[in-house]
């Protein structure tokens, strides 16, 4: 007889994942489905039917593989989607991804504003182009007729549960990401809202992360191959159930994720407000906040590493290749530093205008020098927002990390010296599907207690201390690359 098991599905920008554990919390299934955005300079865009279609896709399969449905399926999302839908339901465009900058001039003009300051603080959404706040506003101001027809703006995983349950709602960790949502009051914000032009009306109802619902729709459901009133938990988002399936859950203990781009998160009792490095607060449950800083650069680094510089197309095989010519070149790259810029950059900087650097370029430096001093560079990034959290929470002793990158031995031991912690990889599965289905397990069982659960064993990496001296000096370096670019880079940025 097929065990017992729950389903967490993590809907991405890149691909769709589930993941599946048994009563205790043992990953007993993975399952991932790539599929690429809509994408070009300042455009990032996801046609949400076929997300809907993706979601079905994995769930169908979830169940082939393991010859009998979920007890529960619990839901994670990519957060700062947001598209309008008509009366029907019906996508009047497709979702505006968190990568889609073209309102980077309303975020720019809010930001240093009093307005834009009383907004952050009141809902924890640093002010960018990548919160749907600044989105609605760009929509009203460059699309007025989809604005005028819109009768709701929604998130992708809205989208799926409406078309599952007939019903608008979004979970407090999905609506503390809007930038529209009171993370004090769990309200919709009024100063946001005549921000971005719309009343709560045009928004779905917000409820608690382990908000539940019974699949009625039978059509839907023999679609699924789900039995009726197959339990629905609408989840979190996949930053905040990151934290939980690495089981990251005080501030002494931070997450780091590098998939597309690369976010550091810490788990606290109350909001982490800076003004100076706008570190994000996105509510997990009553009272429990993920506080953190997400970077625009991380694997997708390494990708164009490897597609335009390294003229491969990215596949394990090169991948590995740029790996292994990692050594050939001494900690410091000697003394080439690289600012990771490439895709603009969030956390610490908020600056959509910022670009790349590679500085201190000489005549002996050659392809393994740049491409070491790449992944110092993605690494730097990191700890600077690291720092951030440090300066609100006090010394982080350890990292757990997970994403794409962590496969790659060589790449783990530059990040765990540049950051001179003790790094634990989350191993095998994916940790937002994970965090998402531990949720799962909570809501089938109140009792269940995620301190029970006895995580995969993955490497451990402890830093080199010879390397560690010379990557903290060489970091104080790189904190002054961007101040002392940033007016040219801004002047370039004109050019595009």
């Amino acid at each position: 007889m097929p065990q017992a098991y729950v389903t967490g599905i993590d809907i991405g920008t890149g691909s769709i994942k589930a993941v599946s554990v048994n009563e205790t919390g043992k990953p007993i299934c993975s399952l991932q489905i790539f599929y690429a955005a809509d994408q070009s300079i300042n455009k990032d865009e996801q046609d949400p039917l076929f997300a809907f279609e993706m979601f079905k896709q994995i769930i169908k399969k979830l169940i082939d593989d393991l010859k009998a449905p979920p007890q529960l399926i619990s839901l994670s999302t990519a957060m700062h989607s947001i598209f309008a839908v008509d009366r029907n339901g019906k996508p009047l465009m497709n979702a505006l991804l968190w990568s889609d900058t073209r309102s980077s001039s309303i975020a720019e003009k809010l930001r240093t504003t009093g307005s834009g300051k009383k907004i952050y603080e009141a809902t924890g959404t640093p002010i960018h182009a990548m919160s749907p706040l600044c989105k609605i506003k760009w929509i009203k101001e460059n699309e007025p007729k989809i604005f005028e027809q819109a009768y709701k703006f929604i998130s992708i995983k809205e989208f799926i549960w409406q078309r599952l349950f007939d019903e608008y709602k979004i979970d407090y960790s999905i609506a503390s990401a809007t930038g529209l949502f009171n993370i004090h009051s769990l309200k919709w914000e009024t100063e946001a809202l005549n921000f971005a032009g719309i009343d709560e009306e045009k928004l779905s109802e917000a409820v608690a992360t382990r908000y539940t619902k019974k699949l009625e729709n039978r059509t839907i459901a023999e679609e699924l191959i789900l039995p009726p009133n197959t339990t629905f938990c609408i989840g979190s988002s996949d930053g905040c159930l990151a934290n939980v399936g690495s089981l990251s859950l005080d501030h002494s203990t931070a997450a780091i994720t590098i998939g597309t781009s690369a976010a550091v998160r810490v788990t606290t009792k109350k909001p982490l407000i800076s003004h100076e490095q706008m570190i994000f607060n996105y509510l997990l449950f009553d009272h429990t906040y993920i506080s953190g800083g997400a970077l625009n650069n991380g694997g997708n680094i390494i990708a164009w590493l490897v597609q335009n510089f390294l003229m491969n197309e990215p596949s394990k095989k090169n991948y590995d290749a740029v790996t292994a010519g990692l050594d050939k070149t001494r900690p410091g790259s000697d003394g080439l530093v690289f600012l990771p810029y490439l895709y603009a950059e969030r956390a610490p900087v908020w600056d959509e205008k910022s670009s790349g650097a590679f500085v201190g370029i000489r005549f002996c430096h050659n392809q393994n020098h740049f491409t070491r001093a790449t992944i110092e560079g993605i690494c730097f990034a990191l700890k600077d927002n690291l720092y951030s959290l440090e300066k609100k929470v006090g010394s982080i002793e350890k990292i757990k990390i997970s994403g794409g990158v962590t496969q790659h031995k060589a790449i783990m031991q530059i990040l765990t010296d540049v950051l001179n912690k003790q790094v634990v990889l989350q191993d095998g599965v994916d940790a937002s599907a994970l965090g998402a289905a531990y949720l799962g397990l909570t809501v089938l069982n109140p009792s269940f207690q995620l301190s029970s659960i006895i995580p995969a064993g993955g490497p451990e990496f402890v830093p080199d201390r010879k390397n560690a001296v010379i990557y903290e000096q060489l970091f104080s370096f790189y904190k002054t690359i961007y101040p002392s670019l940033k007016n040219t880079m801004h002047l370039l940025s004109k050019l595009h």
